[in-house]
């Protein structure tokens, strides 16, 4: 597929079972949406269409997304408007440690779009959002990063400041990439990843499954992810955003899931966490601190 192709149209499918969920009850979810805007922030929860927002903003949980609303990449399977991006806000990370510290928090996920258009790529916006969240509270910091492209020493930066956890997500399998991840590099993120581990500094992934990619090429991933020492891996089921992105390919069952991340387990990952709602954000907290126990 070209770069500027669209992926094709296809009649929306119903989706099994196993995606059905209760709506939580309670009026946390509209305060979550009213501190957020309130403070002028984006989530990537609204932006990428997340299946799990009502849930996670119901307990009071979000994954700030800095740097503007609008991406420099144009990947097919994500809804984050691709467009001119916005100017660089040099107070975003003051109100993201605000919002962090009125909502509760213990566990936060910073994320952003992909700024090629940065000289630094946005490796500098991580490490003030860093140091404004470590000097307002007692967070554990998880950074979801993109991949700095052309500038691997961006990884360097983030992790130096001092996250709990450096996150990259590798999103497909190589045979994928260019349908699914176009400008992007499969060896290029894992020598992110790789990059990015030291002592202190946790790193995780996560891939999406339903693209059409084989069940063994999933734990080849896995494996070469193991091979750059990441500590955490999440694999969760691709949904279509809109007619816009890639159709799904297949729907992944939870029995799958499960096989998925036993064999993942026993590679020696600190944690795998698969399933149909898995994301890399997703229960971060939780996840977190079941491996630190």
């Amino acid at each position: 597929m070209a770069k500027t192709d669209r992926p094709p149209r296809e009649r929306r499918r119903s989706l099994p079972d196993w995606f059905k969920k209760p709506l939580p009850e309670g009026g946390a979810t509209t305060a979550v949406r009213n501190l957020v805007e309130g403070l002028g922030l984006h989530t990537v929860c609204e932006s990428a269409k997340c299946p799990n927002l009502n849930e996670c903003w119901s307990r009071k949980t979000a994954t700030f997304m800095v740097l503007g609303n609008n991406c420099t990449r144009r990947c097919f399977f994500c809804s984050v408007p691709k467009s001119t991006p916005d100017p660089v806000d040099p107070d975003e990370p003051r109100r993201v440690a605000e919002a962090a510290r009125r909502l509760g928090l213990a566990h936060v996920v910073v994320t952003s779009v992909d700024r090629d258009d940065l000289a630094d790529k946005g490796a500098g916006h991580f490490v003030a959002v860093i140091r404004e969240l470590r000097a307002a509270g007692d967070f554990v910091v998880e950074v979801l990063t993109p991949d700095f492209k052309g500038r691997p020493e961006g990884a360097d930066e983030v992790a130096a400041a001092g996250p709990d956890i450096f996150n990259h997500n590798i999103e497909t399998v190589p045979r994928l990439y260019k349908t699914v991840r176009p400008g992007a590099s499969y060896e290029g993120s894992l020598a992110l990843l790789a990059r990015a581990k030291r002592p202190g500094v946790l790193t995780k992934s996560g891939l999406m499954v339903g693209l059409g990619e084989e069940p063994p090429e999933v734990l080849d991933v896995l494996r070469d992810l193991r091979a750059k020492g990441v500590d955490i891996a999440t694999i969760g089921q691709y949904l279509r955003p809109s007619d816009r992105e890639l159709p799904v390919a297949r729907y992944v069952p939870p029995a799958e899931f499960s096989e998925i991340a036993a064999k993942g387990r026993a590679m020696g990952f600190l944690g795998v966490y698969a399933g149909p709602f898995v994301r890399s954000s997703y229960n971060a907290g939780a996840v977190y601190a079941a491996i630190r126990r």
